[in-house]
């Protein structure tokens, strides 16, 4: 596992040295041939990224063992369409009013606090942010409860079943009060990281995802599918607890005097609406109109879709995400020097990322979707989920993949964006890009029903991907020394031959074997394995350097 990540880890080191020296005034060579610098790596900067990465690898995989225990138990039909609907309302509002701020508001005005001397402040801010969470999720929570069917029957389809609209009402009663514990939890969290205190929120999506499989295995017998909403409330509280151990010299308390006079919540505020205006539309299209347009497609296809999704996250979160936060820091403060300094150590910066991310997510994507139906029929298809489940959710998860490419690459654009404090342009991107989903979702949903969101989402990436790096371009200019192309080129080749032969072996395994669980397993562990040692002796002789570069710096942290 940590030879896998040590890439990453050791990009975010060789990104601090950038900046450092960038500060220093140190210049910055941009010669496309010249070999990084071998500094001893900070260890508690690869001990927190370590960490972090740990939890996020295994949250997802606990994500992905909660979807599998939901498939299996209840198939894909009317419960687990029932369930989806139930969370996510308080999902949605959720990254909308807190959650997807954290690291864009709340991170960036705490830290500016835990540095002073005086730590009295920080804990009055904290205190002020928690009332407020309190009393606004309080007033949410409430209406939730109180008008549940009328929200779901928003987020529903007319053509959605009143069985369905009834058991989702009815699990939404019992998830709404889990807005309240995410949204305090979204608050410490944000405290603990500016204090530097990377473990306890790193994991809480694990111990999240956890708790709602153990839930819902010890009570599915006598709950059914309620059991998943118990399990997600549990998970809920349980992910705010542990975050205790962090806060233990803490002075937390509810305060109702001065909450919006104090200086530090108006300047959460400023940056939050940007954000807010974004993450708004995200939710509105994303969920609740795509949601809309999938139940009328069939039952059944909620689900389709959330698995779909849940699998696509593996590799977008896993190289676009981490490394876009591994480059964040390092991009905004090089930006805060561009004044006085060149453009060029930021451009360097953000090709150096680009580059790692097209030849991590290129062959992830060639992998995924030449086996995506043995890795879904392996992962799924048990209980109640069937072959024709298999092969509509590998479908979904194909036409997710011609888009993953864009996706991964778009988000280290949009955090060039955010590292320069820039946050309408994104957003305004973002609304272009999601009037034309809307527009081609409509569209080819009469002649491709649940599949013609899929492709939508696929050409909502490549448009803001597009309009994003033709923006960049206009703003830094151009830098032929990045040699995007070139990676873009041989990556994609390599690629192809690893995404023949994958298939090749895919299907001689599968004249010899008779299908069933078996099959996948080889399947999916001879040929995955065999492409990715025929990409790597592709890429070798391609002559990738990024290739080179992670394949030794691989074997200097594992020293094979």
């Amino acid at each position: 596992m940590w030879g896998g990540l040590s890439p990453l880890f050791v990009f975010t080191e060789k990104m601090k040295q950038q900046v450092m020296s960038a500060v220093a005034g140190e210049s910055v060579s941009t010669e496309s041939q010249k070999t990084p610098q071998s500094l001893a790596p900070s260890a508690g900067m690869v001990r927190a990224t370590s960490v972090i990465a740990l939890g996020n690898v295994a949250s997802r995989v606990l994500g992905l063992v909660r979807e599998m225990i939901l498939s299996s138990l209840f198939g894909a039909g009317a419960k687990v369409d029932a369930f989806n609907l139930a969370i996510i309302v308080p999902r949605s509002l959720y990254d909308l009013l807190i959650g997807g701020h954290v690291n864009s508001a709340l991170v960036p005005v705490l830290s500016e606090y835990a540095s002073r001397e005086n730590r009295q402040d920080l804990w009055d801010l904290v205190n002020a942010l928690l009332t407020l969470v309190v009393i606004i999720l309080c007033v949410l929570v409430l209406g939730l409860e109180l008008l549940a069917p009328q929200v779901i029957g928003i987020v529903a389809s007319a053509e959605t079943t009143p069985d369905v609209i009834d058991k989702a009402t009815a699990l939404l009663r019992i998830t709404a009060p889990a807005l309240m514990f995410l949204s305090l939890f979204a608050v410490l969290s944000g405290l603990l990281y500016a204090l530097r205190r990377f473990t306890w929120p790193a994991f809480a999506s694990t111990v999240f995802n956890g708790t709602i499989v153990l839930v819902t295995l010890v009570m599915a017998g006598s709950l059914d599918i309620t059991a998943a909403a118990v399990g997600w409330l549990v998970g809920a509280v349980v992910q705010l607890a542990l975050q205790a151990p962090g806060l233990r010299d803490a002075h937390l308390r509810l305060k109702l005097r001065g909450l919006l006079a104090h200086p530090g919540v108006r300047q959460v505020a400023v940056l939050y609406l940007p954000v807010l205006a974004s993450l708004g539309l995200d939710v509105l299209v994303n969920r609740t109109f795509s949601y809309n347009l999938a139940s009328r497609t069939g039952e059944g296809s909620i689900s389709y879709m959330a698995w779909a999704t849940t699998l696509i996250q593996f590799p977008q979160g896993l190289v676009a995400i981490a490394i876009s936060m591994a480059i964040l820091p390092t991009l905004s403060r090089q930006a805060a020097h561009i004044a006085e300094d060149s453009l060029q150590p930021f451009r360097d910066t953000l090709g150096q990322g680009l580059r790692l991310a097209i030849v991590l997510i290129i062959p992830a994507a060639v992998g995924l979707f030449v086996l995506a139906e043995p890795v879904v029929g392996l992962i799924f298809e048990h209980g109640k989920f069937n072959a024709d489940d298999t092969a509509f959710t590998a479908l979904a998860l194909r036409l997710y993949l011609l888009g993953l490419p864009f996706a991964a690459v778009d988000l280290l654009l949009v955090f060039a964006f955010y590292a320069r404090q820039n946050t309408i342009t994104p957003a305004l991107v973002g609304l272009f890009s999601l009037v034309a989903y809307m527009v081609v979702a409509t569209v080819l949903l009469r002649w491709y029903g649940l599949f013609a969101l899929m492709i939508a989402d696929s050409v909502k990436h490549v448009i803001h991907t597009g309009i994003s790096a033709w923006l960049l371009v206009h703003d830094l200019g151009r830098s032929p020394d990045q040699r995007l192309a070139r990676t873009v080129a041989r990556t994609s080749l390599a690629a192809a031959g690893m995404g023949i032969l994958t298939f090749g072996v895919a299907a001689a395994i599968g004249l010899v074997l008779p299908a069933g669980l078996l099959a996948r397993l080889v399947i999916v562990g001879l040929a995955g394995g065999t492409g990715l040692a025929a990409f790597g002796v592709l890429a070798s002789w391609l002559d990738l350097e990024e290739w080179h570069w992670m394949r030794d710096l691989v074997r200097q942290r594992t020293g094979w």
